[in-house]
């Protein structure tokens, strides 16, 4: 266990293969949460379709890649999902003119590949819910205030029972599927 409260995990065999060749280690990765977080939900008309709530958590290869930069997975577990009126949020993609009421509620998960460019891991970076308690946030405060981010991949399932079940997701995920919608 290390000092943020999760597990570095390190593949490394010393053994020899046979030819006598010895196996590369695995890259070493850093492990970060839970932290209980809140945040308003965007749908494909830019509107704020529900309040999310979730526990974060993630992943960081602490080795840069070959071109510098770092890969780190985030993942939103055991989340919740209130909407509020408006636009559904496939309204403007998977749904056209879909609307969705006030106090639907539902459960969520997902995760995003995020790669970090201009930062540098730092491995005794001190995360709690204040300081890693957002993407931007985590980012700044283990790669350092002049990382920026971009999340390419991403994956977010939300189901709400008898108002259906959205799925956000970036291309090379599927694309967008569904929709929540009516009423409470």
């Amino acid at each position: 266990m290390n000092q943020h409260g999760g597990f570095v995990l390190v593949a490394a065999c010393s053994a020899l293969l046979a030819g006598g060749e010895r196996a590369a280690a695995a890259p070493e990765v850093g492990q970060y949460g839970p932290f209980h977080s809140t945040s308003p939900d965007s749908g494909t008309c830019g509107n704020f379709w529900a309040n999310d709530t979730f526990d974060r958590f993630f992943r960081v290869n602490t080795s840069p890649n070959p071109d510098g930069t770092y890969t780190v997975t985030e993942q939103f577990r055991k989340g919740t999902f209130v909407t509020t009126a408006g636009p559904s949020p496939g309204a403007c993609d998977t749904d056209p003119g879909g609307t969705v009421d006030a106090g639907v509620t539902g459960s969520m998960e997902g995760s995003f590949l995020i790669v970090v460019t201009g930062g540098a891991y730092d491995p005794a970076a001190s995360c709690d819910e204040q300081t890693c308690g957002t993407t931007a946030g985590f980012v700044a405060t283990v790669f350092g205030p002049g990382a920026r981010y971009d999340v390419p991949t991403f994956l977010l399932h939300y189901s709400a029972a008898r108002n259906g079940e959205w799925k956000n997701a970036s291309e090379d995920r599927g694309g967008n599927h569904g929709d929540i919608t009516g009423a409470p």
